[in-house]
């Protein structure tokens, strides 16, 4: 089998349901934002030295929820009612407070955040930066995806909790690797 079809030359591209949209229809953007998110996620891992407690638990971390990201593209490519949701995992509250642990995992080992801190220091914390960054983007094409079509709640606080968890992962690794957080310093007003 080869791996081009040709059915996507004139623009537009099928869903999970059958039915076929153009390729810049705000589900295909959203759901390939967050295929883009889980390309970063990889140049994440291949940061990770799992011979480091913290790196090998975010590694575990971060691998599972590469898997719950090809279940929201699945989503997100299967609009409710089509006959083949019942062949995907719709993100649920269960998710999301799977998600919201991460978080309190991670975050208790930060020193306190006192200032809004740059997106900097260590590689791996520059990656989950950039990780964080794409997954807000992410967020705002499923929200605009809602403007015409219902999405779950439960994938919207999902989406909104991995951008918290990727900011706690970033101070985390820059903590366990030695690197202070990188405080913003606003310009002095004349």
């Amino acid at each position: 089998m080869k791996l081009y079809t040709r059915t996507g030359d004139d623009g537009m591209t099928g869903l999970f349901s059958g039915a076929r949209v153009s390729k810049d229809h705000p589900r295909i953007d959203a759901y390939g934002t967050v295929d883009e998110l889980n390309s970063v996620l990889g140049l994440v891992l291949c940061s990770c030295d799992r011979s480091r407690p913290f790196e090998a638990r975010l590694h575990a971390i971060v691998t599972a929820m590469q898997s719950r990201l090809f279940d929201i593209g699945a989503d997100l490519a299967t609009p409710e009612g089509a006959k083949q949701q019942a062949k995907i995992h719709r993100i649920d509250d269960a998710d999301v407070a799977e998600a919201e642990g991460w978080i309190d995992e991670v975050d208790g080992g930060n020193p306190e955040l006192r200032t809004f801190v740059m997106p900097a220091g260590s590689e791996l914390a520059c990656r989950l930066h950039v990780a964080r960054t794409v997954c807000r983007r992410a967020e705002r094409s499923i929200i605009s995806l809602t403007s015409i079509e219902p999405v779950g709640d439960p994938l919207l606080r999902y989406m909104n909790r991995l951008s918290d968890l990727f900011f706690a992962m970033a101070r985390r690794a820059n903590h366990e690797r030695g690197h202070a957080d990188v405080p913003w310093t606003p310009k002095p007003r004349a």
